[in-house]
């Protein structure tokens, strides 16, 4: 082990200037306001998809004063497709409050950002850690894995008490400098993504691999333990896909809770019934191919039904034009099914 490398901070921190990520357009600088969005979008998805849609967010929101004077519709929009929709509703009402209570300027603490809606506490410490310098550490997902194979870490994870004890560790192996904190937490999130992914290691690339508990034992990925498990459900949905003859849509809002809540969305059913008493034979609707959506809880059937509708009045909500129905915040596979629009006469799309 090189002199002056002997902690585990100093040796990440060496291994994240070396080899970590540099390139991500949230690496730039250290703008709270992009720190902060970065991490709300990556919560639950993968790096590769979130990078587009932070470049075209920053681009039309570039600071948090836009988004706060931004409508709901402006933000659901850009956040289209990105999914967990509550994330955009969250920060638009955060950076409202950012810019009431704290005259535009985020929160320098940990424990001021947890104030923020949708701000959690390893959220708010890689705001003020990356941003700010404070000795906090975060622990998200990649992150509980890596400490637990690091520490060989027992305890069962779904359970808060255990979340608690891992957490403590991780606060005794941060830098003693709040200069390093900004490289510390980006090398733990870069060793989680790059060598301690969930279902193998590249133990090769670690730079802690030398103290690890879990590659002495010989067995990293028994960590972290977590014996908890989602009861996931399924659910049937008709979906009324409405079109006039200018092409446009029948959309209304969804309800602020429940599936895809907030966006805007073609008239739906739990039963095909209600569906089938609005339609009448001179409508001749086309049936689409059945659509398997995956939320965190549940999966959702959707049954699309395209309409050519004869009647002036929407079926349920608005038509909403080709040029505008774009520009809102639309369940994904809502946005697949109006670019593609309806499947030819005589047969399902494929």
């Amino acid at each position: 082990m090189p002199k002056g490398l002997n902690s585990f901070a100093a040796r990440v921190v060496a291994w994240q200037r070396q080899a970590g990520r540099h390139d991500l357009p949230w690496q730039r600088d250290r703008d709270p306001y992009r720190v902060w969005l970065s991490e709300i979008m990556l919560q639950q998805t993968q790096v590769s998809t979130v990078v587009g849609y932070f470049e075209r967010f920053v681009a039309q929101l570039p600071t948090v004063q836009h988004l706060a004077n931004a409508s709901e519709d402006e933000v659901l929009g850009l956040w289209s497709g990105l999914g967990y929709y509550a994330r955009a509703r969250n920060l638009h009402r955060a950076a409202q409050q950012i810019v009431q209570q704290h005259g535009g300027e985020f929160p320098r603490t940990a424990q001021e950002c947890l104030t923020l809606p949708g701000v959690g506490r390893s959220t708010a410490a890689a705001i003020t850690s990356v941003c700010f310098g404070e000795r906090e550490s975060i622990l998200d997902g990649n992150v509980k894995r890596l400490l637990s194979r690091y520490l060989g870490f027992a305890g069962d994870l779904a359970q808060a008490r255990e979340v608690d004890a891992l957490w403590a560790q991780a606060q005794t192996l941060l830098p003693k400098h709040s200069q390093d904190m900004p490289t510390y937490t980006q090398a733990l999130m870069d060793l989680g993504a790059l060598c301690c992914k969930p279902r193998q290691t590249d133990c090769a690339r670690c730079p802690v691999r030398a103290d690890c508990r879990g590659h002495a034992e010989g067995d990293p990925l028994r960590y972290p333990i977590k014996t908890k498990r989602l009861l996931r459900r399924a659910e049937t949905w008709w979906v009324l896909l409405a079109y006039d003859r200018q092409q446009r849509v029948a959309l209304l809002r969804r309800p602020p809770r429940g599936v895809w809540g907030g966006l805007y969305a073609p008239p739906m059913w739990r039963e095909e019934a209600p569906l089938q008493a609005l339609l009448h034979p001179d409508m001749c609707p086309l049936v689409d191919s059945v659509r398997k959506h995956v939320l965190t809880h549940k999966d959702l059937y959707l049954h699309p039904i395209w309409v050519p509708w004869t009647r002036a009045q929407a079926p349920e909500g608005q038509w909403v034009s080709p040029e505008t129905w774009p520009t809102l915040g639309l369940p994904a596979p809502v946005r697949e099914w109006l670019i593609a629009g309806p499947p030819a006469r005589g047969g399902a799309a494929g």
